[in-house]
């Protein structure tokens, strides 16, 4: 799995595809979000992962993780995950949070819990997705999940 950064001319194609699976567009671009493509041979996105990390850089947002229909059931959603998980856990984030109304089962599979969304808005306040979803009012529809991160190697 080759992963590239995502920057700033890779947005758009990204947002193309998260619109295809639904999930949140805003904020792709912005300074605090980290983000990964997965290309197919012909350059299209068929894959993503990312997070925000928190002001005090012990909580991470995970976000943009998806895989297209046509790739899913080999693994490669678990591998962009963790993906996800060790970059913010080498800047230094121990628990990882995360928005997820059809996934649980999926997260779950990956430690992931239920958790208190009025924590998970407390500790993460200042990520772009925090703050859209209490300015729209989404986030008092949303499920919060957590888990501990792993210390870097």
């Amino acid at each position: 799995m080759e992963l590239q950064r995502v920057r700033t001319e890779h947005v758009p194609a990204l947002a193309v595809f998260l619109r295809t699976v639904d999930l949140t567009v805003s904020g792709l671009d912005a300074p605090t979000v980290r983000l990964w493509v997965m290309r197919a041979a012909d350059g299209d996105v068929v894959g993503s992962t990312g997070y925000e990390i928190s002001d005090d850089g012990r909580h991470a947002l995970i976000r943009s993780v998806a895989v297209s229909p046509d790739d899913r059931a080999a693994g490669t959603g678990t591998r962009l995950a963790r993906f996800a998980f060790d970059r913010a856990a080498d800047e230094g984030a121990r628990q990882a949070w995360l928005f997820s109304r059809r996934s649980g089962p999926f997260w779950q599979r990956l430690g992931f819990t239920p958790a208190d969304r009025g924590e998970m808005a407390r500790v993460l306040a200042s990520t772009h997705q925090v703050q859209l979803f209490r300015q729209t009012g989404q986030l008092d529809r949303e499920v919060a999940w957590s888990r501990p991160l792993d210390p870097p190697n």
